[in-house]
């Protein structure tokens, strides 16, 4: 019993000294849950384990991040809410969902807006992002960073996808969003807006015909199983906000913050670069079971012709200003190349 008791005081001094060499010494014992909708090997899912095991190692296990994924807590919209009203402390989702309670966020669901993940890395590191992210502090929500999901692609079981014709008739599953639904409806497809918990049902059971998502949600989610074509078009890039409620961030003292912080920026790095390499893993491993087509050139500005009024339509939503600030930051990313 005694060895017990001095092997238990011997750990409290150690996780001490831990917290006082890292100048954290107040951060408290609490757990915080995180949720999201994807399969454990999300890369948002894979990023909040990492967040965690971080958060474990540097608060001296004070901080313990419960990850629920799989969407057990509930859908998007639905952890959002929950989330703002402090029920649920953390989550990641598309930015463009942000779009439903602060409109400027739609800027992030315009078709065809970045050409490399890199160059979406500078922008929403930058000035432009941390703007946008400020904005959701009225809304019961503090924005921590942009995590990446990559490039969007099309799968469906109907036809193969090589033509803005293609496109026509085909019943997609779009995100909650308004600006996706008014894309795919200029392309010429039926957009059915649905929550991604309900989605490979719906896709089996042949409800829908297709989908969008990038490469490695569509192979964890084994959407492979039930679609036969998969169109590489690069149409949207998803930048992933990492938020925790207000109400959750504002009872935290500076020490907690700090860690919390410190740990995301490594958790952050990580998490960008395994979801790029899962990208490309996930890609190689669909074309094994999927008929792969890249949408050539030649269709790609047909397509982007018949987006302008789309992107004109939100352009004028968002702010002529906000959409003249992206492009010049985006300007000024490619002039460095």
């Amino acid at each position: 019993m005694k060895m017990l008791k001095f092997a238990r005081n011997a750990s409290v001094v150690l996780i001490g000294a831990l917290l006082a060499s890292t100048g954290w010494a107040q951060v408290r014992d609490q757990t915080l849950r995180y949720s999201h909708v994807g399969a454990p090997t999300h890369p948002s899912v894979m990023g909040a384990e990492k967040w965690a095991q971080l958060l474990k190692e540097k608060s001296g296990g004070k901080i313990t991040l419960k990850v629920f994924g799989g969407g057990t807590l509930g859908g998007d919209v639905q952890v959002l809410s929950a989330v703002q009203g402090g029920t649920i402390d953390l989550t990641a989702m598309n930015s463009g969902i942000l779009q439903g309670i602060q409109k400027e966020f739609a800027i992030f669901d315009f078709p065809f807006m970045f050409e490399s993940g890199k160059e979406a890395d500078a922008v929403l590191d930058g000035a432009f992002g941390k703007k946008l992210g400020d904005l959701v502090e009225t809304k019961n929500l503090h924005h921590l960073a942009y995590w990446e999901l990559g490039f969007r692609q099309l799968t469906n079981s109907k036809r193969d996808i090589k033509t803005l014709e293609d496109f026509s008739g085909v019943k997609l599953r779009v995100i909650q969003s308004p600006i996706y639904i008014d894309t795919f409806s200029a392309l010429g497809t039926n957009p059915v807006p649905m929550s991604f918990t309900e989605l490979y049902s719906a896709l089996e059971q042949r409800i829908i015909d297709g989908q969008e998502n990038p490469f490695s949600v569509i192979e964890s989610s084994k959407f492979q199983e039930v679609q036969k074509f998969l169109t590489v078009s690069n149409h949207m890039f998803n930048p992933q906000s990492v938020l925790i409620s207000k109400k959750k961030w504002d009872s935290l003292n500076q020490d907690e913050k700090d860690v919390l912080t410190s740990t995301l920026v490594e958790a952050t790095k990580w998490q960008r670069e395994n979801s790029r390499k899962l990208g490309e893993d996930s890609l190689a491993n669909l074309q094994k079971s999927m008929t792969v087509s890249v949408l050539p050139p030649e269709e790609l500005v047909k397509i982007r012709a018949k987006l302008k009024p789309v992107i004109e339509k939100f352009g004028a939503d968002v702010g002529l200003d906000l959409v003249k600030e992206l492009q010049d930051a985006l300007e000024q990313q490619r002039a460095k190349k």
